[in-house]
């Protein structure tokens, strides 16, 4: 019985510094900023791996009043309006930089309204140069990006070649990307593409996450108000519908979910008539929408989040937003590879596989990189 040739990698850099600021001896919290930042996800998610953040802003009015009413402080509007060297000096850029450019249903709705959708929207779609002016401007230690997981395909992929070319080959980051289901930390099938970033090489992975997690029941109220329930006429409308793509082998509809299910993605158009997710309340009383404080819970927002808002401008904060334990798990992944020696290296035994940089992306990576598969040894 022969045995196949295993590789230990070792531990390199015991006496390389981690990243400091300053250039001062000791860790720091570190400083963050948090564009586009909505109702602030972000903020929440990297406050808890240990983040100060130093700045924030986004262009809706409705957006900063619940900020504001959650942090004690208004972000600053429009990222246009703010000179790039206004922006307080900072460790990590945040963006979770507008994604209906880039949707699926976005760029649908564009399209048979003969709008423009991606980088040719001028009131959204460029705003992803404005990060890239940050970058080149302020050069932090790292960046994390999030958008809708359409942008991978977007215009036959050309959006994203344009992004990473930005951000790799003029900026000189380190790029890691993934696509990220948050069902294993929240009741809802949602994924979203997520692309960290190092000014200089650092060893990085994505955070693992589970195939199953919570369900719906989870996060459901006990005694919603009879205001969520369905009228008659929407519920008919929504049923008629529904039937009307079946018979011409659509697949569009609404979508039915019990306490024991996860739901469907939560949408900014979660106002218009909730379809996406309709809460079953029985054969015999028509199915409800969630409320905004179990949107909120759907979003893994902590339970004494503030809603000081209608529920309409509600329901578009919260399809917008980032899921919070999603982004908390990366936050303390990026943070804990700053921390690191630069030339860190996992110390684990693994079985060499083909030598490759899939899903890393240097403008000049090491030449000892390489990705290594964990597996049983045969006998």
């Amino acid at each position: 019985m022969k045995r196949r040739n295993q590789i230990k990698i070792q531990k390199t850099g015991e006496d390389s510094a981690p990243y400091r600021i300053n250039g001062n001896g000791s860790p720091h919290k570190v400083r963050f900023i948090d564009l586009f930042c909505g109702i602030g996800g972000f903020r929440i998610a990297f406050e808890r791996a240990g983040g100060e953040c130093v700045f924030s802003s986004d262009w809706d009015k409705y957006s900063r009043i619940t900020y504001k009413a959650n942090f004690g402080e208004e972000p600053h509007g429009d990222i246009h309006t703010v000179a790039v060297a206004d922006i307080p000096k900072h460790d990590i850029l945040c963006a979770g930089f507008p994604c209906q450019p880039f949707s699926i249903a976005g760029v649908s709705k564009k399209n048979s309204l003969g709008r423009k959708h991606g980088f040719d929207d001028e009131r959204q779609g460029n705003l992803f140069f404005s990060i890239a002016d940050i970058l080149e401007y302020h050069k932090p230690a790292a960046f994390v990006l999030e958008n809708v997981k359409n942008l991978k395909n977007h215009d036959k992929g050309r959006t994203f070649d344009i992004i990473h070319r930005t951000l790799t080959d003029s900026l000189g980051y380190t790029v890691y990307h993934k696509i990220i289901d948050a069902k294993s930390v929240v009741p809802q099938h949602r994924e979203r593409i997520f692309l960290v970033g190092f000014r200089d090489y650092r060893y990085f992975e994505f955070p693992e996450f589970s195939s199953e997690g919570p369900k719906l029941g989870s996060i459901l109220e006990s005694n919603p108000l009879p205001k969520y329930t369905l009228t008659d006429h929407l519920w008919q409308y929504l049923q008629n519908y529904a039937e009307k793509h079946r018979a011409a082998g659509n697949g569009f509809g609404f979508g039915m979910v019990t306490e024991r299910d996860t739901t469907r993605t939560l949408s900014a158009r979660y106002h218009k008539d909730g379809s996406e997710i309709l809460i079953s309340q029985g054969p015999h009383k028509n199915p409800r929408r969630l409320t905004p404080n179990e949107c909120a819970r759907l979003m893994g927002y902590p339970a004494n989040f503030k809603i000081t808002v209608s529920d309409t401008q509600a329901y578009r904060q919260f399809g917008n937003s980032v899921v919070v334990p999603v982004v908390k798990r990366i936050a303390e992944s990026v943070i804990k590879s700053l921390q690191r020696p630069a030339d860190y290296q996992p110390d684990l035994v693994l079985r060499c596989a083909e030598r490759t940089r899939e899903n890393v992306h240097a403008p000049n990576p090491p030449k000892k990189m390489a990705r290594y598969k964990i597996s049983r040894t045969n006998k």
